[in-house]
């Protein structure tokens, strides 16, 4: 009861990470399949559905959201939503290897998001608590609040997607504020970087594109919006998606974005759209709604990105679904959960 009511407060939106590796020609993107607990391997070029990496419910993998490759062993780390946990796959095979994190680990509170820092050490936003946790990246011990719980819901209130960015910072996305934020490990110093002025934007999953700014999924107005470290504003970037997730550049250097449409209040088993990359038009649909058995499109990831993030220069740093009620509930009564 306790986890059914936590959830009919809560909404979940979706974030992602993009490995850099030298060589794009093999790169394969992952996509979570939040409703049957599993990661579906595509072509990167074409779409087509390679294979179920981690089947269904493998090593008690519930929920899958947040997933990104390791810079320090290559496995693939995954946050399980609703055990909430970070599991550990191999990042060659997708066999379990063990609970990188568990739940006692930091009091991990419905986490969302992870992200490796140039340290090696692992970043992870305790969405529930409204903090960032660090954990050693090699072990999984848990180190500190990155960034305490400020006790101020007008600062940050569920914060989401995390990043580093090209000038050291780490950049967070805090959804029931609407805005955007930066912390400077330097100084300890938590600084609103913009709000989004349409209410109920819902701020979720965040990535630097190659030009070196910062893209936001707006899951609750159905949008991308670029953030601008020129001009210090957050602009529209693609116009219309449903329920967008993570925005996340591929090896072709277009933007590809998971959404998870409703009809007549259901979830549908969502899809992959891919956008250009400079102007954010729509150029297709690149996994069709339930390929490979995909329910409950999610959280993506490339095994190899030949994208790579420029460095900053002095004015421009050169270089998931909102599923909410709908998705969590359909997978809750799957499950039996009362």
């Amino acid at each position: 009861m306790q986890m059914r009511k936590s959830l009919t407060v809560f909404f979940t939106t979706i974030a992602g990470l993009v490995l850099s590796a030298p060589n794009a020609d093999a790169a394969e993107l992952y996509v979570g399949s939040f409703n049957n607990d599993s990661v579906l391997r595509f072509d990167s070029k074409t779409g087509e559905f390679i294979d179920t990496f981690i089947t269904e419910g493998s090593g008690g993998l519930d929920g899958p959201v947040a997933l990104t490759f390791s810079p320090n062993d290559n496995n693939l780390y995954i946050i399980s939503f609703l055990s909430r946990n970070v599991l550990r796959y191999d990042g060659q095979t997708g066999v379990f290897l063990d609970e990188f994190i568990p739940t006692e680990s930091g009091n991990l509170f419905f986490p969302q998001d992870l992200v490796f820092g140039p340290d090696t050490n692992l970043y992870l936003s305790n969405t529930g608590a409204d903090s960032i946790n660090q954990y050693d990246g090699v072990t999984g011990e848990f180190l500190e609040e990155f960034i305490p719980n400020p006790n101020d819901t007008t600062l940050v209130n569920a914060p989401f997607g995390v990043r580093f960015g090209p000038d050291g910072k780490f950049y967070l996305s805090s959804t029931f504020t609407n805005s955007l934020l930066s912390f400077d490990p330097t100084t300890s110093t938590l600084t609103t970087l913009a709000t989004i002025e349409e209410p109920g934007a819902f701020p979720g999953g965040i990535t630097f594109g190659p030009d070196g700014n910062l893209y936001i999924a707006n899951t609750g107005i159905n949008s991308i919006s670029r953030y601008n470290f020129e001009t210090e504003k957050i602009e529209p970037f693609v116009l219309s998606i449903d329920s967008p997730i993570q925005p996340l550049f591929g090896p072709d250097g277009n933007l590809y974005v998971s959404s998870n449409s409703t009809i007549k209040g259901i979830t549908v088993a969502g899809s992959v759209f891919r956008f250009d990359g400079q102007t954010g038009e729509i150029i297709d649909e690149f996994i069709a709604a339930g390929t490979g058995g995909l329910d409950g499109a999610g959280w993506l990831a490339f095994s190899e990105d030949s994208v790579s993030t420029p460095e900053p220069s002095l004015n421009l740093f050169s270089s998931g679904v909102l599923l909410g009620l709908g998705l969590l509930g359909q997978k809750l009564r799957q499950k039996n959960v009362p």
